[in-house]
């Protein structure tokens, strides 16, 4: 059994990949599942850290964190779900699809389901 934050989704081993969020029920299309708070940090106080690796692009020379499950989602070139910034301070979680329960949620890093700008990593 994983952490479990949501009704929705729940963390587990993803085989290949490491951690990743994982439908623990029916998240019909268009739910936003999760609302994850942010924090803003300058790239260079996280960049040769393992922190690094789980923030998003924000504006400038800034990275934001995702708290909740937010910098956990694994990047996929034809995710079931999307992020938005609401205002400053959150990440909302929307899916494109319905997603069954026991799939991965997956994101786009580029931000746009749509875009296949390398992410610069090898994607499985």
């Amino acid at each position: 059994m994983g952490l479990r934050q949501s009704e929705y989704i729940e963390v587990r081993q993803i085989p290949g990949k490491g951690r990743g969020v994982i439908a623990r029920t029916l998240i019909p299309k268009g739910t936003i599942f999760e609302k994850a708070p942010v924090l803003l940090v300058k790239w260079d106080t996280i960049s040769s850290s393992v922190l690094a690796d789980y923030a998003y692009a924000w504006e400038g020379e800034t990275a934001c964190v995702a708290l909740g499950y937010g910098s956990l989602y694994n990047h996929s070139y034809s995710p079931n779900a999307r992020y938005d910034d609401i205002g400053k301070a959150t990440k909302h979680f929307t899916a494109l699809r319905d997603i069954q329960p026991g799939e991965e949620v997956t994101i786009n890093y580029n931000g746009e389901p749509h875009l296949k700008k390398s992410v610069g990593f090898d994607v499985k």
